[in-house]
């Protein structure tokens, strides 16, 4: 008898090579160059000229990442096939790279394998192999089901009730409506109204949503689009399902808290530090101060413009910067670290300034490993965002320090809101502009998965020693 040795080796996830699921990501970098090289042709510019590569691919990656930063304006610079184009790759890249994968299984009838499925799952930051598909499928339903009413509701507001501009054809009606309820959902902010409409009796007019600022209506409706993209399926599936808080998810719960607290201190600082500028909403009737502090706070994740944001005070301009890094739910159309990043961290704070050994939340202790997950994601992006602010300052050193760092934020945050620095960027710093709004959105799922494809457990643990601290 001798003893029989064997060997068995860990599986683990590859983060290399073609089945590696980081070739989504890749997919959707070939999918934004594809996209560039379509803009780049004369069919897609008004001038009937090829345009250049650096800004089409500039603004197929601000589509792609739903952010909205434009170098040139959407509805004077496309033609009708251009902006089609801008409309597919908010489309594509609204619904996320992980459900965009099961998007392309699903409208091809192929069976998913057990690895697309693991692949799926760590996107979604769902482990239930039995219903990963039917959740994939349920977000793609959801997501076309809300623009298609959301459009038609647009449509509804903007050609039959009240018309945006006299004379508006039923073309231009149904293609303003599908084009900004696609925007407003997947959180671009990109929009092809005219810089100069006409709306009842009075003139009205300005870049982005300027002259819709009085626009009650209008406002709402963009704003539940905004909101429901920027949730995810999951936490309103589970508030549609469920109807109780004490029985929603933990995830849903923090998600939920998580947003209520952004809009509160968005709100409030928006209407104490803005309430007598006249730069933004100084001049402006109490209504219409309500309006766009409700729609400004809303409007975190999608960068629509009610306001000119180079007058925001420099106060302000700091407590937008955190709600755009926050950004949007886990598995939504929003950017940033995600709100349930930053609850955990929060959370995981107060429980060690109360010298709590474990963080715990609602009656539910939060594992060690999302905590730590959760901590690599933000410091990961912190660091990121600061490389990306350097290194636009080398290209562009004249460039205006403090709208500067907003661009960045808003790149990364893949908002697309603008202090005026957009239009002044030279091409090397369209790029590095570019460059961020990619790590904005796809860097922190990107990270999930390299985490995801090397989670082992320790076999072997060394002796403990503390460290000084602060």
């Amino acid at each position: 008898m001798s003893p029989i040795r064997t060997r068995v080796e860990r599986r683990a996830v590859s983060v290399r090579g073609p089945t590696s699921p980081m070739m989504l990501v890749y997919s959707f970098f070939a999918v934004a160059a594809v996209g560039a090289l379509l803009l780049s042709l004369p069919i897609s510019s008004t001038e009937s000229e090829f345009t250049s590569p650096i800004g089409s691919f500039f603004t197929s990656a601000s589509a792609m990442t739903g952010t909205g930063l434009i170098v040139v304006d959407t509805r004077e610079a496309w033609t009708g096939f251009g902006q089609a184009v801008i409309a597919a790759l908010i489309f594509i890249g609204g619904l996320g790279f992980m459900t965009g994968a099961a998007f392309l299984l699903f409208i091809t009838g192929r069976r998913s394998s057990l690895q697309g499925r693991l692949v799926v799952g760590a996107g979604l930051d769902d482990n239930r192999l039995g219903t990963i598909a039917t959740l994939a499928r349920n977000i793609i339903l959801m997501a076309i089901v809300i623009q298609i009413i959301g459009a038609i509701v647009i449509f509804v507001s903007w050609y039959l009730v009240d018309p945006l501009w006299p004379g508006m054809t039923l073309g231009e009606g149904l293609w303003q409506s599908v084009f900004t309820a696609i925007s407003a959902f997947n959180n671009s902010g990109f929009e092809i109204l005219p810089d100069e409409l006409g709306k009842g009796a009075r003139l009205i007019g300005g870049a982005s949503l300027m002259g819709l600022s009085s626009d009650v209506p209008s406002l709402l409706i963009i704003g539940l689009m905004i909101l429901a993209g920027s949730t995810s399926y999951v936490v309103l599936a589970n508030m549609v399902v469920i109807r109780g808080w004490h029985r929603l998810t933990l995830d849903t719960k923090l998600v939920l808290l998580g947003i209520g607290v952004m809009l509160l201190i968005g709100f409030v600082a928006f209407m104490t530090l803005e309430w007598t500028n006249p730069g933004t909403i100084g001049n402006d009737p109490v209504t219409s101060k309500l309006t766009q502090g409700v729609f400004h706070t809303v409007n975190r994740t999608a960068g629509f413009s009610t306001i000119e944001y180079s007058e925001l005070r420099s106060a302000n301009l700091t407590v937008t910067e955190g709600m755009m890094f926050v950004g949007g739910a886990s598995a939504s159309t929003a950017g940033g670290i995600k709100v349930s990043t930053f609850m955990v961290i929060v959370i995981t704070s107060f429980a060690v300034f109360s010298g709590r050994g474990r963080t715990t939340v609602f009656g539910r202790e939060i594992p060690r490993v999302n905590v730590q997950r959760a901590l690599a994601v933000a410091a990961t992006a912190a660091a990121a965002v600061l490389l990306l602010v350097i290194t636009l300052f080398v290209v562009q050193p004249e460039l205006d320090f403090r709208a500067g760092i907003f661009e960045i934020v808003s790149a990364f945050g893949t908002v697309g809101w603008s202090a005026g620095a957009t239009s002044s960027l030279n091409q090397p710093a369209q790029v590095v502009v570019a460059i961020t709004m990619f790590v904005g959105r796809f860097g922190p799922l990107t990270i999930a998965l390299f985490m995801a494809g090397r989670e082992r457990q320790d076999l072997i643990r060394f002796a403990t020693e503390r460290i000084r601290i602060g």
